[in-house]
């Protein structure tokens, strides 16, 4: 009897084992998202909660997801300082957040930033220090992508991405941590790309330095364990509806893309902007935040890289195609929005 009573409790666990993975399987199937993150989401500190009334500094404000993390932020009740070197499109946004939320005109600022200005960063973050006294949250969301085959790009675009994408928020980052450990506790948070895990044809340049700041912060994070109330937080967004790709870099600097093509179907941006809240409020270091198949890929690549890079030759072959017919590079295989 005790035997038949033993086996069945193994079976009971056998399958109730095999129900927890099966559920978790149809999660990821479906997700967004990594499968930490999306827990943290359900489950995890609520960004009402944890940013209301704290002073959060966006850089790359102007549009996409930058624009689009002012505006949540403003509802939540977040202190801003939005940066980028549109002045005028960042009195736009502004104003739309004034119109969404109740803060009041002081407690947003507006101030013009360029990132590959680097000795002007010491003076911004005096700047919004001097308006709000503090600042806990540093967003790091400023920067470009990349359209072009390496071997028909000039060196000098590659400069030019380095220097904006990694030096460029290496530098204020500096300035803005120096402040964090005079008060023990702050969030450097920074907007990297699945494109800073994986590699992908098209943007060479771009991917280099999203690996160099992917390496950066994970090596800053281990400078600071003295600091255990300063969090380096890194976001991996996948493809997402933005400007981003009509901003891109080229075969060299004074060629613009012509045609950036349809973008509907890749991840809205105001759902990328609410996962990022939800990582900053729960403080998870690394954030990967894309629909399949993109987010498959970051998986393979950390757990299977072989199958990762038999994967992206073939996604990568595609991308190209698509990219020289004039029709987005990652159109045929993202999964349509509704």
């Amino acid at each position: 009897m005790a035997m038949a009573w033993g086996c069945a409790l193994c079976l009971a666990l056998a399958g109730g084992a095999l129900l927890a993975l099966l559920v978790q399987l149809l999660r990821w199937l479906r997700a967004d998202g990594d499968l930490t993150l999306l827990w943290a989401e359900r489950w995890g500190k609520k960004p009402e909660h944890e940013l209301r009334g704290k002073v959060v500094w966006v850089t790359g404000a102007s549009s996409g997801i930058g624009e689009e993390l002012a505006y949540q932020l403003a509802k939540l009740g977040a202190l801003l300082a939005i940066s980028a070197r549109r002045e005028d499109e960042l009195q736009r946004v502004k104003k739309k957040c004034l119109q969404i939320s109740s803060l009041s005109e002081n407690d947003i600022l507006v101030l013009r930033l360029d990132l590959t200005d680097r000795s002007s960063h010491e003076a911004a973050t005096n700047s919004v220090l001097k308006h709000f006294g503090k600042i806990d949250v540093l967003v790091n969301n400023g920067g470009r992508s990349q359209r072009s085959l390496f071997v028909d790009t000039s060196l000098d675009v590659y400069n030019a991405i380095i220097e904006l994408n990694y030096l460029g928020t290496i530098s204020l980052t500096k300035y803005v941590l120096n402040h964090m450990i005079q008060r023990k506790k702050g969030k450097i948070v920074t907007v990297s790309s699945v494109m800073g895990i994986m590699g992908a044809p098209l943007a060479t340049g771009y991917c280099a330095s999203k690996h160099a700041l992917q390496g950066f912060f994970n090596s800053l994070r281990t400078e600071l364990t003295d600091y255990p109330e300063i969090s380096i937080i890194q976001i991996c967004p996948g493809p997402v509806q933005s400007q981003i790709i009509q901003n891109v870099f080229t075969e060299n600097l004074a060629k613009s893309i012509e045609n950036s093509g349809d973008q509907s179907h890749k991840m809205p941006t105001d759902r990328c902007a609410r996962l990022t809240l939800v990582s900053v409020a729960n403080g998870v270091k690394e954030a990967w935040i894309s629909d399949h198949p993109y987010l498959a890929v970051c998986y393979l690549w950390q757990y299977a890289p072989t199958w990762a890079w038999w994967l992206m030759n073939r996604m990568g072959k595609r991308r190209i195609q698509n990219f020289k017919s004039g029709i987005d590079a990652d159109a045929s295989y993202s999964r349509k929005k509704k």
